[in-house]
């Protein structure tokens, strides 16, 4: 059974504010508590405490200086690119804990690049970045966020690799590729770390927000969808849909571009407003229109095709409409709906101001498993932030 957790767009109360320490002593044993070592759990306190302190670039030699004598690089390189520590068990109790503390309304998908100027890092491949309008040198990941209306933070990532790395048995072995990394599409890529915190982790079951265009909406949709995923993805207006609807009876069943559904329901549309104390303006009026649809047969998986609804969200004085969505939650109000759509704006915002200042992108080492430990603590550096300061 579908489970929503969708709530309404009035100001979110301010939690006290507390310092990062604080929230670092509160966070560190549900953290570290799959690490089997003392030493291990104390070279983990370590880690997060330099992202959070270091100035500059957070490579390991940086993050060791602040401790002086008390940690050596050496020491904190091999805990993070030579160890074997899990880094699941630590991402899972990351989530689990914020859940209980600041939970969420949905989770968030979004892809990370990570420009780099060499060819041995795992998974570096020349990439064209659409949002960019480039082609760069780079690594790309897929993150899932825990986002809401007051904090979003990544709890989980999967790298994505190109082919060239994985049927290379010399570059394989020079960066630890386990054996049991196989080659996937980006779609598929987004799908996996999407399904990897719905297996085994207890999380809530709320909907799952993707906007991107570096991967097929559709592709996504229909194999999340088929998982009995809630989904709110945006797709492009020249989808092709087909009307199911009994307002627009005139259409037929015969297939449609979204943008030619959204023009014909512009009457439609009804104001949405969406209130955030700590953002600028605080209040902002958005349109929303929807309408029950049906992907075309040969594109919809089996049980993905039926039963969906088109949203579109427009704002004033703009467009119509800005952005159109497919969602399979057809009970839930298109107000609900506008305000999910608003999380992953929030969650590119809070990784420009968090993430990235935490040094998720930093990582210097070249091995699968350390850029997996790296990002797991700078996902947990992220949560300290986003808990401590957000709305302080």
């Amino acid at each position: 059974m579908l489970q929503y957790d969708l709530r309404p767009g009035t100001a979110p109360q301010a939690p006290r504010s507390r310092s990062r320490d604080a929230v670092l002593a509160e966070l560190s044993p549900v953290l570290f508590s799959s690490l089997q070592r003392s030493d291990q759990c104390r070279k983990g306190m370590h880690y997060v405490r330099g992202l959070l302190k270091a100035q500059g670039r957070k490579s390991i030699r940086n993050l060791a200086a602040l401790f002086g004598d008390e940690v050596s690089e050496q020491n904190l390189h091999h805990f993070i690119s030579g160890s074997t520590w899990d880094w699941v068990p630590i991402r899972r109790a990351l989530a689990q804990h914020l859940t209980g503390v600041t939970p969420p309304q949905a989770w968030v998908v979004r892809p990370m690049i990570i420009p780099k100027s060499g060819q041995h890092s795992v998974g570096v491949d020349k990439r064209f970045v659409p949002a960019l309008g480039q082609v760069l040198n780079a690594q790309r990941a897929i993150g899932v966020w825990a986002a809401s209306e007051e904090a979003s933070v990544p709890i989980n990532w999967r790298l994505h690799l190109p082919n060239a790395w994985l049927k290379d048995d010399l570059r394989r072995s020079r960066v630890s590729i386990p054996e049991g990394v196989h080659a996937e599409d980006l779609s598929e890529c987004v799908v996996r770390a999407r399904a990897e915190i719905a297996t085994d982790w207890e999380l809530p079951g709320l909907p799952t927000v993707f906007d991107t265009c570096e991967a097929d909406p559709v592709t996504i949709f229909g194999r999340l969808a088929a998982r009995g995923a809630p989904l709110l993805v945006r797709i492009g207006c020249d989808q092709r849909l087909a009307v199911t609807d009994t307002v627009l009876p005139a259409s037929g069943g015969k297939l449609l571009s979204a943008f030619q559904i959204m023009s014909q329901v512009k009457d439609m549309r009804r104001p949405v407003i969406w209130r955030r104390p700590d953002a600028e303006p605080a209040q902002r009026t958005y349109l929303a229109a929807a309408v029950d649809v049906a992907l075309p047969s040969e594109s919809a998986p089996t049980g993905a095709g039926d039963g969906l609804r088109l949203l579109g969200v427009g704002e004033e004085n703009r467009p119509w409409p800005t952005s159109v969505w497919l969602t399979n939650m057809t009970t839930v109000s298109p107000a609900s709906l506008v305000r999910l759509s608003r999380l992953p704006d929030m969650v590119d915002r809070d990784f420009e101001e968090i993430s990235d200042r935490v040094g998720i992108r930093d990582f210097t080492g070249r091995s699968f498993g350390g850029w997996h430990r790296h990002v797991t603590l700078a996902s947990a550096a992220h949560a300290v932030v986003a808990l401590a300061d957000r709305a302080g």
